[in-house]
């Protein structure tokens, strides 16, 4: 009876069930398009769903595509209007009024937006900038390639790291059988760099301003008889050379005669002669007094001999220093260094064979011996050279290799005290090659390393005894054994970066720090 009163209900519930899953039959089979652009990018994935754009791009990043987004760098100007749709620039700025905005000008066509390309005018989608001074090689009149860069640690047939070769000229065409010392001038009216080079037969003048192609501009030939010993150094414009050779005195030659060269390479004569010694081993100028100082000399027992070079054409003899002995070598420095005793004295530091001598030469007339120093196996003190802040003094014994053995040693002394100088530390390098040559620029010591070729020190934890080797460029790749072969000297001061190196086989070579 229930069921009865109920049934019209019941058949009403069946019936509606009935209709519903009929429709829902109808909408399930129905086609419904997820992808109207046909673009491959379904539903809500894709960010501009009616507007086939399979990249997806979306250049201002506020989720509507590029295809369909009339702001597409969401700067307010609509895309139509904006003369540079893809990178905001509000001001529309427009320098040459060519209607391409400033921030989106690609002059030379490379792909790269002016706004952060280093080479604007020039084609450079690589962006090379060895320099890293902003601008790139292609447009930078600063920057020259080198001839062989240091590429998986050969530079062409020289074993390198970290420096690339910049320029060669070979001994020959310097005009002798062997290379020895160099130094360098920088012309400070054309801002020219040259290398000055000595042989066996003379002096080498070398404009090193184009690398790539290297000038020799004449020689000064010996001033009496060849000789394997010549060196250099440079005053007021002036180059001063001297030499083993007998008699030969100290040519002075002017510089600024190097501008005027037409028909390269000349045979120079000298400006000046002086001929107050005869031999020399070596020379050094102090270039805040204006006083040269001859070493090796056969006068003064060796010693230093004075030389007011002031008026450089007109040399005059100025005393000598005699009671260190011989000096094969030397620094002369106005003191500023870290002892008061001798703040502003002019500081004499000789290399002596066998021992350091420093002495105060202020007073040309009476120069004071102030401490001569010797260490542990000393074999010959050759050259040594101070550090910029004139705390240590770094010096390299020419014979301890070869009469010791082990590998090349380096000492360095702290001179804090000048009156209680002492050996601070001992550096020792990766081969058996002799030292000779070394020089200190900024942090860096640049080792002549004869056979090993020329080594860079950092020096700059020097105070805690820490030396590591940053690089090295070997000009004799034959071996880097104990022998008297390959780098003679190194000269490290042109504002360029571009390093002489002076090889007794191979001649002048240009090197340069890779990436600078």
């Amino acid at each position: 009876m229930i069921f009865k009163n109920k049934s019209p209900k019941a058949i009403t519930y069946v019936l509606f069930i009935t209709f519903s899953l009929f429709v829902f039959q109808n909408c399930s089979t129905e086609n419904i398009d997820l992808d109207p652009d046909n673009d491959g990018i379904t539903g809500t994935l894709d960010n501009c769903q009616n507007t086939a754009n399979p990249d997806q791009e979306d250049s201002d990043n506020d989720g509507l595509g590029d295809a369909c987004d009339d702001d597409d760098d969401n700067d307010g100007i609509p895309d139509a209007d904006d003369n540079c749709p893809t990178v905001a620039n509000p001001n529309q700025e427009d320098f040459n009024d060519n209607g391409v905005g400033d921030v989106c000008e690609d002059s030379d066509g490379d792909t790269i937006f002016d706004a952060v390309d280093n080479c604007i005018d020039i084609e450079n989608p690589n962006q090379e900038d060895f320099d890293n001074d902003g601008i790139g090689n292609l447009c930078d009149e600063d920057y020259t390639a080198p001839i062989s860069p240091c590429e998986d640690g050969m530079a062409g047939i020289y074993p390198c790291d970290g420096y690339d070769l910049m320029g060669f000229v070979d001994v020959a065409d310097l005009g002798g059988v062997e290379g020895n010392d160099s130094w360098g001038w920088t012309d400070p009216t054309t801002g020219k760099e040259y290398a000055i080079v000595g042989t066996n037969t003379g002096t080498a003048f070398i404009d090193i301003s184009d690398t790539q192609n290297l000038l020799v501009l004449g020689t000064l030939q010996t001033a009496t008889t060849n000789s394997s010993w010549r060196d250099i150094k440079v005053y007021n414009d002036y180059a001063f050379i001297v030499s083993e050779a007998s008699g030969h005195g100290m040519q002075i030659f002017d510089l600024t005669r190097l501008r005027n060269v037409t028909s390269a390479p000349e045979t120079f004569t000298t400006d000046a002669h002086y001929t107050g010694f005869g031999n020399a081993h070596n020379i050094l100028i102090n270039e805040n007094t204006g006083y040269a100082y001859a070493v090796g000399t056969n006068t003064f027992s060796g010693g230093a001999h004075f030389i007011n070079i002031q008026d450089p054409i007109n040399p005059v003899a100025a005393g000598g220093f005699s009671a260190g002995g011989y000096s094969h070598d030397a620094q002369v420095v106005t003191y500023t260094g870290p002892d008061s005793d001798y703040i502003g004295r002019e500081i004499f530091v000789g290399s002596n064979g066998n021992k350091i001598v420093i002495a105060d030469v202020t007073d040309k007339a009476s120069p004071v011996l102030i401490k001569n120093i010797t260490y542990g196996s000393i074999a010959y003190a050759h050259q040594g050279w101070f550090t910029e802040d004139l705390k240590y003094f770094i010096v390299g014994d020419e014979l301890d290799e070869w009469n010791f053995g082990g590998n090349t040693k380096t000492l360095i002394f702290d001179f804090t005290d000048l009156d209680n100088p002492f050996l601070d530390t001992t550096y020792t390098g990766p081969t058996t090659a002799i030292d000779h040559n070394g020089y200190v620029k900024g942090n860096t010591y640049y080792l002549s390393n004869y056979s090993a070729g020329i080594r860079f020190l950092d020096i700059s934890d020097i105070e805690n005894g820490n030396i590591v080797e940053e690089g090295f460029f070997d000009s004799f790749p034959t071996h880097d054994n104990t022998s008297f072969n390959g780098v003679w000297s190194v000269y490290p001061y042109f504002e360029s970066g571009n390093i002489i190196i002076s090889d007794i086989e191979k001649g002048l070579l240009i090197v340069r720090k890779s990436g600078t």
